[in-house]
């Protein structure tokens, strides 16, 4: 009887471990359900451009945001489109009035994303321009005649977002 009585005591004490064992999988997708939505829904606030180390962005008060475009970046040193290294700023002949290069490189994007539609054609393919707040207005100046050469004529430039000034932040007032 004595063995009976422990090997019941051993079945129970099994059972009761395969039963602490178990994962509730309803609560564990409640939580994953709910993050899928919370991501889902602020996901689309934030619009963010592939950023370069050796940019750095002026700010701005603009609340319109970017599109997903190609991106041309350009710092006091070097000048891509996309990941793409086209040109070195030294290299660039500040006379000249496109960079040959940077027109090949649009030419071939422009080839490969073919005829634009009757209504864009006006408004010309979109370019994103992220330069660096110390290059020279110059170079900014060919890379845009660059640009609508090469029907890339919807320009945007990236920055970095601030809050915009309250008239109250502007400074003293002057009363009458």
């Amino acid at each position: 009887m004595n063995l009976n009585v422990a090997a019941k005591l051993q079945a129970r004490k099994q059972r009761q471990k395969k039963q602490q064992t178990r994962l509730n999988l309803v609560s564990l997708m409640d939580i994953f359900t709910i993050l899928v939505f919370f991501l889902l829904v602020n996901s689309s606030d934030v619009e963010v451009l592939q950023t370069d180390k050796s940019i750095k962005l002026p700010d701005s008060t603009s609340q319109q945001k970017p599109e997903v475009t190609t991106v041309i970046r350009v710092n006091g040193e070097q000048l891509f489109v996309g990941d793409r290294l086209v040109a070195r700023v030294d290299d660039i002949d500040p006379q000249a009035g496109n960079i040959e290069p940077l027109l090949k490189e649009l030419e071939y994007r422009a080839s490969r994303a073919g005829e634009l539609p009757e209504d864009k054609k006006s408004i010309g393919r979109p370019i994103t321009i992220m330069g660096d707040e110390q290059v020279p207005y110059q170079l900014l100046k060919q890379i845009m005649q660059t640009c609508a050469e090469t029907d890339y004529r919807d320009m945007a430039f990236a920055v970095n977002q601030t809050k915009p000034q309250s008239a109250s932040d502007s400074g003293p007032e002057v009363g009458g």
